[in-house]
């Protein structure tokens, strides 16, 4: 998009070569099947993510590595085996780099590198059978170039396991804090009741029987008594992530634009106490007399003592 702007600003485009230009940059049709939105990471600050659930392995692959050509880096969620290793032969071919999250993945073109972005996210799942959604937000978090501290394994079956995990991620400064957990779903509640850290929900799909989909834990956050708790849809890591990423970097903008207000106040000087200030000033009865009566003292001449004098005629 720069680029376009560039060579519009230089003379080298027309205003309708470069509307169809960033057009093409906005949408663009891949094989008359899919319609890729390479426009969306500059528009909200995340990319979009192929879903390759329910696409064949080929296709899944050939949508990611597309995205990469055209924007540094594809994100794909959901895979299958198969889905793994067609995205790994297309990757290797073309000589791209791949960073694997559980059933999640990376394609990164040669050199690229997502910028760095001011903001700490902290992933916590109460099993690790929660970790492939958990990983699932982690790409996409550290996909808009932020920071990420994931500890699993934390459930509410052995409460004590997540109070030092909890305190390590709150002492690295995290700005936000997407809990995953699945069977009851009580531990992203638990959280977001001891902290004033913003916490997303995620629930899992982890269980057994009645409600064992995830539409317990699903319930249950969406019913906890800790306020303020934000809840995305069973096993949506791709959203839990995309959320994260929205408030971290809000709450970073906000906190330096603060900052650089209180730096750029004026000083006001303190006036001057004097001593009718002194007088004025609170505290105990007894200290504002003695406080009081030092101070008239000082304004009055002192008495003589004896005969008085004489005035000489």
């Amino acid at each position: 998009m720069r680029d376009v702007l560039r060579r519009l600003l230089a003379g080298q485009l027309t205003e309708d070569e470069a509307i169809s230009e960033l057009r093409q940059v906005q949408l663009e049709e891949l094989g008359g099947k899919a319609r890729l939105d390479l426009g969306r990471f500059l528009r909200r600050g995340i990319p979009e993510v192929v879903l390759a659930t329910g696409k064949p392995p080929a296709d899944a692959a050939r949508l990611a590595v597309a995205m990469a050509e055209r924007q540094g880096q594809g994100l794909i969620s959901r895979m299958s085996a198969e889905h793994k290793a067609a995205l790994q032969e297309l990757a290797t071919g073309g000589g791209m780099r791949l960073i694997d999250y559980a059933a999640s993945a990376r394609v990164l073109r040669p050199g690229f590198e997502p910028d760095p972005a001011a903001g700490k996210v902290g992933i916590l799942t109460a099993g690790t059978s929660d970790l492939p959604a958990a990983e699932e937000a982690q790409m996409v978090v550290e996909a808009c170039g932020l920071e990420v501290k994931l500890e699993a394994d934390l459930g509410v079956a052995g409460l004590h396991r997540f109070v030092g995990p909890l305190a390590s991620t709150l002492e690295w400064g995290c700005d936000v804090i997407i809990v995953a957990a699945g069977m009851d779903g009580v531990l992203p509640g638990l959280v977001a009741g001891l902290i004033d850290v913003p916490v997303i929900g995620l629930p899992i799909s982890t269980g057994y029987g009645r409600g064992g989909a995830g539409e317990a834990a699903l319930t249950t956050m969406l019913q906890s008594c800790s306020t303020g708790l934000v809840v995305v849809n069973i096993d949506n890591g791709v959203g839990a992530g995309s959320a994260a990423v929205l408030i971290a970097q809000r709450r970073r903008r906000g906190r330096t634009t603060a900052s650089t207000a209180k730096a750029s106040a004026p000083t006001t000087s303190k006036p001057n106490r004097t001593a009718a200030t002194v007088q004025d000033s609170p505290g105990p009865p007894g200290i504002a007399k003695s406080r009081a009566r030092t101070s008239t003292a000082s304004r009055t001449p002192a008495k003589s003592h004896g005969k008085p004098r004489r005035r000489r005629p």
